[in-house]
């Protein structure tokens, strides 16, 4: 096996784990943050107990965060240096495919599911009767991790455009200054 089959080989292998890590740590970080809230609301006496629950979602949507955009530059970087017309095409197929396919409703960050567990996670700072200044300081780290979710969403979905530009004027940029070095 050549070098340039086996590193083919080893970012598809990466593309696939990474994947497949993502999918485990929705539900880890769901169990986690759950359990985390249920404690909150039995003995949590400080509406500020409801921020290791908020940490532990913080934690888990960057870490989905990071694999989904490393999954997907792996995929740009396949699609500039390793597709050719007769060879692998699974990335230039599923980025020509893509914009049909939105309406399935696939959501890489499951953006969804941590908007609805930061706005149920506020409601447990609610449960001890805070201050406006413990509410309005709890609401304000929620509403920003909200922002901070919502903002990922909005960069994730331009991502694949975004890096396939860069790779090929990378490519481009690599192959001309090769020229010109050897001339």
């Amino acid at each position: 096996m050549s070098l340039t089959e086996s590193e083919f080989t080893v970012l598809r292998a990466t593309i696939a784990s990474r994947g497949t890590v993502r999918m485990a740590l929705v539900p880890i970080t769901i169990f986690a943050w759950a359990a985390l809230a249920i404690v909150v609301v039995l003995f949590g006496d400080l509406p500020v107990a409801a921020l290791p629950p908020l940490a532990v979602l913080v934690g888990g949507f960057e870490a989905i965060n990071a694999l989904h955009v490393g999954v997907e530059r792996i995929g740009r970087y396949l699609q500039v240096f390793y597709e050719s017309p007769d060879g692998p095409s699974w990335e230039t197929m599923a980025m020509t495919a893509a914009p049909r396919l939105r309406a399935a409703g696939v959501d890489p960050l499951f953006t969804v599911v941590f908007y609805a567990a930061a706005i149920l996670n506020m409601t447990t700072a609610l449960v001890s009767e805070p201050t406006p200044l413990e509410t309005l300081i709890v609401g304000g780290l929620h509403a920003a991790f909200l922002v901070r979710v919502a903002r990922a969403r909005q960069v994730a979905s331009s991502q694949r455009a975004r890096d396939l530009r860069v790779f090929q004027e990378t490519r481009v940029t690599a192959t001309t200054g090769g020229q010109q070095a050897s001339q």
